[in-house]
């Protein structure tokens, strides 16, 4: 049993297990979240139109399943905002605890729902309330998990690896939801997987709050952010001074992220309406290379978010947005050849080039923010991104394609927004240097620091 003073009171072994058990419960904490709302996407480019959308036609259908999509991504800055506040203010343990109870619920009654041939546009409605509670729980989830992952001093010198871990819960979700929905297909023909099996892997979910439960409640609060409690440094109003101080930050790490989340929505959800649709894919094929292309991110994840710790944070995230950059036409170029290998090669490597930009980004944003303000300052940053680049990504992507008829349209538009992220990535200061456990070193009006006494509170945990 751990001690109930918290990781100030551990020695160096029993500090250095508890940071390594931190991360891996942001890693799977990650997972579990990203899996509930990377599985939403896939049944939304799958089936969502046709089941709750069916009185309209095929483009509609798809415009109008997106759009529900696109809600979550709208959500996400209110649940930044929300558990930005209190993760700040009470710790980053307890509020991510909230965040995945939230999440996971969000995505069982889901599967719960019936459809418009049931109780007609409410079966719409609750779909669209219940992705909003998803975007919410998910818009609470990164920052701190990030936090959780790299408030402790042994990766003072490897924060960028350590920070990759909870990125990597990303594709290890994407590779849960493709492969769930993949499993769950081969118990039955097309009407019976429309009907009843895409339902399961929603329900799955329950099955996985519990396990989240169980690694998260044995985690301790940072040692970062007991300091803060211990100083009586707790920012007041986080979320205030964070906007006030920061804005530059905040708007810089919304733009970095432009390049990098709408690719990833398109190479993984936008990809299955577009190959199943436009190039006669069968389905299972397009599921299976997306399931490839995850494999490979599990091992380029951790890679990038190492080279991030030996070149640079800023210079990896960079070279990133310019691969991204050079990849636009020749993704699609492939993918309309038609050809498998050459359609299997552009999918499977997406994913690995969108990494180079995924695994820097969390140290790279939460070192642009000191410890009082770093969980909200980063979510609201990394959350913005959601109504600016990958909620409206597939809306734009069918637009495109409705209007102009050719691929290349997309093609620009994923080069146009490479191109802020490489520009942005240059403007955004590389902090990596400064010290991530204190306020202290921030230049003047970079921030309020102004904190109420705040009562320390004791953190326990099991180990």
């Amino acid at each position: 049993m751990a001690s109930h003073e918290g990781a100030s009171a551990l020695s160096d072994a029993d500090t250095a297990r508890h940071a390594r058990r931190a991360v891996i419960a942001s890693t799977v904490g990650t997972m579990i979240e990203w899996y509930d709302f990377y599985l939403y996407g896939l049944a939304a480019a799958l089936v969502f139109g046709k089941l709750y959308f069916p009185a309209t036609d095929p483009y509609s259908a798809t415009l109008l399943s997106f759009s529900t999509m696109f809600v979550g991504f709208v959500a996400r800055p209110l649940g930044a905002l929300i558990f930005g506040h209190y993760g700040d203010r009470i710790g980053r343990k307890t509020t991510l605890v909230v965040t995945l109870m939230l999440m996971g619920v969000s995505t069982v009654f889901i599967g719960l729902l019936p459809t418009y041939e049931s109780i007609g546009v409410w079966g719409a409605v609750g779909l669209v309330l219940l992705r909003v509670l998803q975007g919410v729980g998910v818009g609470g989830e990164w920052g701190g998990a990030v936090a959780v992952a790299t408030e402790w001093s042994k990766f003072n010198k490897s924060r960028g690896l350590a920070a990759s871990w909870p990125q990597f819960g990303s594709p290890l979700g994407m590779l849960m939801a493709v492969g769930a929905l993949t499993l769950t297909a081969q118990f039955g023909d097309s009407a019976w997987f429309e009907s009843v099996g895409w339902r399961i892997p929603f329900l799955f979910s329950a099955v996985l709050i519990g396990v989240g439960l169980y690694i998260r409640l044995g985690v301790l609060e940072t040692p970062v952010f007991q300091r803060l409690q211990s100083e009586k440094k707790v920012a007041r109003a986080p979320v205030m001074e964070a906007v006030r101080g920061y804005w530059k930050q905040i708007l810089l790490t919304c733009l970095i992220r432009t390049g990098q989340q709408a690719p990833f929505v398109i190479f993984t959800t936008f990809l299955l309406a577009y190959g199943t649709k436009n190039l006669g894919f069968d389905r299972q094929f397009l599921f299976n290379c997306v399931l490839v292309a995850c494999v490979v991110s599990l091992f380029a994840n951790p890679f990038f978010g190492w080279a991030s710790d030996k070149i640079g944070r800023k210079r990896m995230y960079v070279i990133g947005a310019a691969t991204m950059l050079a990849f636009a036409f020749p993704y699609f170029w492939m993918l309309d050849t038609k050809i498998p290998a050459l359609v299997v090669f552009a999918i499977v490597i997406s994913i690995p080039i969108h990494d180079m930009q995924w695994a820097p980004l969390a140290a790279f944003t939460t070192e642009s923010f000191p410890p009082s303000v770093r969980y909200s300052g980063s979510s609201i940053g990394y959350h913005l991104a959601s109504l600016t680049s990958g909620g409206p990504a597939p809306l734009i992507c069918a637009y495109l394609l409705h209007t102009y008829g050719t691929s290349t349209a997309l093609s620009v538009y994923i080069a146009v927004i490479a191109a802020i992220s490489l520009i942005s990535a240059l403007l955004l200061k590389d902090r990596s240097q400064s010290d991530y456990a204190t306020n202290e070193g921030w230049a003047r009006g970079d921030a309020s620091t102004a904190a109420t006494p705040v009562k320390p509170t004791p953190v326990s945990a099991t180990s």
